[in-house]
């Protein structure tokens, strides 16, 4: 141990980056918080009101951009629309009963989902 209480340098380089360096770009970051999960997975969050529901007719990816660049213009223009909104008792009831699977995206502290298609389930 040197005097300042760290190990000798042993060669090897570091594999991890400092606290704070992140080099993965917008994209990577979006597909890391992304995934299929099924509505057992998020019912704890619809009960949370932390679900928004992103209607098929858009791209997850873009709204999870735009919600992270804090566009409240859009977002509204979304929200006014029914293109983006906060599901309901209807929805997580129907939810539940079909079994539903989604795509997810965690955008703190929200988590986009989009229903997948029957097709992809």
């Amino acid at each position: 141990m040197h005097s300042d209480g760290m190990p000798p340098d042993s060669g090897d380089k570091m594999r991890y980056g400092l606290l704070g360096a992140n080099t993965a770009n917008e994209q990577d970051k979006l597909e890391k918080y992304s995934g299929t999960v099924d509505w057992q997975y998020l019912k704890v969050h619809f009960e949370k009101d932390a679900l928004l529901y992103v209607d098929a007719s858009l791209q997850l990816t873009e709204v999870g951009k735009v919600i992270a660049a804090d566009d409240r213009s859009q977002v509204d223009r979304w929200l006014k629309t029914g293109d983006l909104l906060k599901p309901g008792l209807p929805h997580a009831e129907y939810w539940e009963s079909t079994n539903a699977q989604f795509t997810a995206m965690v955008i703190s502290p929200f988590i986009l989902i989009q229903p997948l298609p029957e097709e992809n389930r």
